[in-house]
């Protein structure tokens, strides 16, 4: 793969990850490191708590991520 993901095959991982798949956990962590080391970045100084707090985060929304009925 190229890096590129379709919805369903992202959705498919969010829900592998939701399940408790360790593994796709770790490749949606992978794959929002960029943002989440940009934006713990303060004065330019990398901050490891913030970055901690972000990845918090982001596997909150993963627990709860759910398909948005059409």
């Amino acid at each position: 793969m190229d890096g590129r993901w379709t919805i369903m095959e992202f959705e498919k991982l969010l829900f592998r990850a939701k399940a408790g798949d360790k593994q796709a956990v770790n490749q949606i962590i992978q794959m929002y490191s960029p943002l989440l080391i940009k934006n713990s970045l303060i004065n330019g100084v990398f901050e490891e708590d913030l970055y901690q707090e972000l990845v918090i985060e982001l596997l909150k929304c993963i627990r709860y991520f759910r398909k948005k009925d059409k």
